[in-house]
């Protein structure tokens, strides 16, 4: 298939666009800057320069696809996501191209065993993420909502900006709260793979959590990743005033989820070492 691709020079969008690649799909890359387009440009991949947030502009080429995959992020994501699926519809509605929306983990909020059917109870940060998954999956396009955990691998990702660059700034590595709370997560070459799985398989009107089942607290993580080192707790109010209350907020959710729903139905399997393996053997130099 062709597949339309958002954010294909990003974290995760270059993870999904090579494999997209390896499993023997086209892609036209819907990129905003002249840079990016030649930062993608290679066989089988199209780019395609414009502003997602133009509707009219960005329904032509979803219209010359056979499906697509939305992971651009934006200084303001509820606007951008809001004109994405406005164009999805318009270019995909009465047919079965397939589309793959991003959300997130945060937006489910608190609990020991999230699935996908729960009811949600997001935080403010991410609250504007329902009304837009909702859009995505009513009946009319064939739309899914792909809800990863906390995305690490290569070095990169929150556990690196949170983790192992704070280990490194001298004799503690100060904790986020207490570090009892579990965090879901995933590598970003399995999490590639699902959207890919999700792509070619799934119905339409669901959401899959892209969880490796490892739900670390991230206690567990920093001592990881600290080795003998001193690791401090910290009050939440003080996480709070160091990080923001939004952000701070869904650092300190206490969350895990096994991700059974992508597993059993499309066989997705994680084959990534874990993050608590890659913090013991010196992330963010992946083996």
């Amino acid at each position: 298939m062709n597949i339309a691709l958002t954010g294909s020079t990003g974290y995760i969008g270059s993870a999904v666009l090579k494999a997209l690649l390896a499993h023997d799909h086209e892609v036209i890359a819907l990129v905003r800057s002249e840079e990016a387009a030649h930062r993608v440009a290679a066989d089988r991949v199209t780019p395609v320069v414009g502003d997602l947030r133009d509707t009219p502009w960005l329904t032509e080429p979803l219209k010359a696809s056979d499906g697509a995959i939305h992971l651009a992020v934006d200084d303001d994501p509820e606007t951008l996501d809001d004109a994405i699926v406005t164009a999805v519809t318009a270019a995909y509605a009465g047919t079965e191209k397939p589309y793959v929306h991003t959300g997130g983990i945060w937006a489910f909020g608190k609990g020991e065993a999230i699935v996908e059917t729960d009811e949600v109870d997001p935080p403010e940060l991410v609250a504007w993420r329902r009304p837009i998954e909702k859009r995505v999956l009513e009946p009319g396009i064939r739309g899914s909502v792909v809800a990863p955990g906390v995305v690490y691998g290569y070095g990169a990702g929150l556990p690196a900006d949170l983790i192992t660059n704070g280990s490194k700034t001298g004799g503690s590595l100060r904790l986020i709260g207490d570090g009892s709370q579990h965090w879901v997560i995933v590598h970003v070459d399995d999490l590639a793979e699902l959207y890919v799985s999700v792509l070619e398989k799934a119905p339409g009107g669901d959401i899959y959590i892209g969880s490796n089942g490892e739900n670390p607290t991230v206690r567990e993580l920093a001592e990881a990743a600290h080795g003998i080192g001193k690791v401090v707790d910290e009050e939440p109010a003080d996480t709070r005033a160091r990080l923001g209350d939004t952000f701070a907020e869904v650092l300190l959710l206490d969350q895990q989820a096994a991700g059974t729903t992508a597993k059993n139905l499309f066989g997705w399997t994680p084959k990534q070492p874990t993050l608590v393996e890659l913090l013991h053997d010196g992330y963010p130099a992946d083996r």
